[in-house]
């Protein structure tokens, strides 16, 4: 059944998206279980979303950028006076906060020749598949302190903070920009629990039940521990009864005996 839903979301992102709004969106639960977490976000990649801007004889790139829903809507542009995408980092940017950053870089996905669907049946092939479909925003964990780093850095994003994302198309030849989406929707990741909200019973029982619980735990014990008490008693007792009929049953027989040798 999970993996009829698997397929079924594929095909979904397989088609086109005339009647939707063109722009980034948050993976399907079926794709992506645990999404967002603290510090990720998990984005459908565009799948036939740039179609129309193509020209079969030139190459493209796609850029992601992301920025926090605090910024304020002159910072959210993505180009700068010549029309050519921003560069910025998370750093300069203070992680999204005074506007968008670039988060990645892949080619445009595939729209005519997506991923075999029966490659999802293949345990050893779903995370390739997966990878293909979905972009994990805040997967990189050390970018940031690697000095020898020179790529995009997708750092970790902030924990309970909105974020929004932009999809742009380029052409890899002069880097101009041919296309570009619009900003995604509110996401928001998810919210640091204190530790002592934290339920850690798995069963994720009340405060009472977990004292009733441990009492009858230990009634339990009790009860346990005083039936083998009462049959160890009951053992010994035994034992000791035929010791002492055994003694008895010697003593007896030696009685009779003494008389028979004396009237001897």
């Amino acid at each position: 059944m999970c993996s009829l839903w698997v397929v079924l979301a594929f095909c979904c992102l397989g088609q086109l998206r005339a009647a939707q709004s063109l722009k980034p969106q948050i993976a399907s639960h079926q794709l992506a279980t645990n999404n967002p977490t603290l510090t990720t976000i998990s984005l459908e990649k565009p799948f036939c979303m740039f179609d129309s801007s193509l020209h079969p004889n030139k190459s493209y790139v796609i850029y992601l950028y992301t920025m926090k829903e605090s910024a304020n809507a002159i910072s959210s542009l993505v180009t700068d006076n010549s029309g050519k995408p921003l560069n910025s980092t998370f750093q300069q940017t203070s992680g999204g906060q005074l506007g968008p950053y670039k988060t990645a870089l892949f080619h445009v996905p595939s729209c005519a020749s997506p991923p075999k669907l029966a490659d999802v049946r293949d345990v050893n092939k779903v995370s390739d598949v997966l990878k293909q479909y979905l972009f994990r925003v805040g997967d990189d964990g050390t970018c940031l302190y690697d000095p020898n780093f020179l790529g995009v850095c997708n750092p970790p994003l902030s924990a309970n903070a909105t974020y929004r994302f932009k999809y742009v198309l380029l052409d890899s030849t002069d880097g101009t920009m041919k296309d570009q989406t619009l900003w995604s929707d509110p996401i928001k990741t998810r919210k640091v629990k204190l530790p002592l909200k934290i339920d850690t019973w798995p069963g994720r029982r009340s405060g009472d039940m977990i004292v009733i619980t441990s009492i009858l735990s230990v009634l339990m014990f009790l009860l346990l521990a005083g039936f083998l008490v009462s049959v160890s008693s009951v053992v010994m007792r035994s034992e000791d009864s035929s010791a002492e009929t055994r003694c008895m049953s010697q003593t007896t027989q030696q009685s009779e005996q003494r008389p028979q040798s004396n009237s001897e």
